[in-house]
């Protein structure tokens, strides 16, 4: 069965989407069956991927709204291994169709179910929010993975996140789990990043990833290539950063599962 990871962070701009893309990309070029979730109306991560929603392609919405088996809306990419359900600005009426449904927050949770099996892992890049469809990606999930970008506000949002999830775990989903905290954007030249990367360190140690993403020019253009880095620039500081972070990802995977 694969697991689930909500990539979540209230706060925008943190590198959320950069963060599943990228990670999800590393992970399939090491051979894991990956699925990314593109749960954020916004549909980023659908774009960045070289995909194009037009008119009548079934997308998460469909899924969510009108019963259409996720297997129907999935969509192979680029990248050997990793294919994406796909998302489109419709998504952001989801929230207020949900509203009176039974069991709405276990919405998306219900799509992925009857697909995980298929998928070593299924990311979900979730909306910078904490609604329903966030919610949704929480009870789905079975940890979260969450961006924080190394900036003045770093930690804002960090401590409402954490709320949100402690009441997911207590109302619906009782095995959530953090699975760690990536720091974003760090750019070693600034004294501010490098101070707040030491508080982070000092405050969140046990859950901190080693890996840290730097700030890369390569990074910032591969969306634009409608590719992953390491498919545009394999040699790049971005890729090297990602797929440390995958490697990082799969050993803190593997222990869990008391695997050497």
């Amino acid at each position: 069965m694969g697991k689930i990871i909500a990539i979540a962070n209230q706060k925008g701009g943190v590198g959320k989407t950069t963060t599943a893309i990228n990670m999800g990309a590393c992970l399939a070029v090491l051979e894991k069956k990956i699925l990314l979730v593109d749960a954020d109306p916004q549909a980023n991560s659908t774009s960045g991927l070289g995909i194009e929603t037009h008119p009548g392609q079934l997308t998460v919405y469909d899924c969510m709204i009108n019963n259409v088996p996720a297997a129907e809306a999935i969509i192979k990419t680029a990248t050997p291994n990793l294919s994406i359900l796909p998302s489109h600005i419709d998504l952001v009426g989801a929230e207020l169709e949900l509203v009176s449904r039974m069991r709405r927050e276990y919405t998306l949770q219900t799509v992925l179910d009857k697909v995980r099996d298929e998928y070593d892992y299924i990311l979900i890049d979730c909306m910078p929010s904490l609604g329903l469809l966030a919610v949704n990606a929480l009870t789905a999930a079975d940890s979260v993975l969450i961006p924080i970008q190394t900036e003045i506000y770093a930690l804002e949002g960090l401590q409402k996140l954490k709320n949100t999830i402690s009441l997911v775990k207590e109302h619906l989903n009782p095995n959530l789990k953090i699975e760690g905290i990536v720091m974003t954007m760090y750019d070693s030249r600034l004294r501010l990043a490098n101070m707040i990367l030491e508080e982070v360190r000092q405050n969140l140690s046990d859950t901190l990833y080693t890996t840290i993403i730097h700030r890369n020019s390569k990074i910032s253009e591969s969306p634009s290539m409608k590719a992953p880095v390491i498919m545009y620039d394999a040699a790049s500081t971005g890729s090297m950063n990602f797929m440390q972070l995958a490697l990082e990802f799969l050993k803190r995977n593997d222990d869990e599962k008391g695997e050497t």
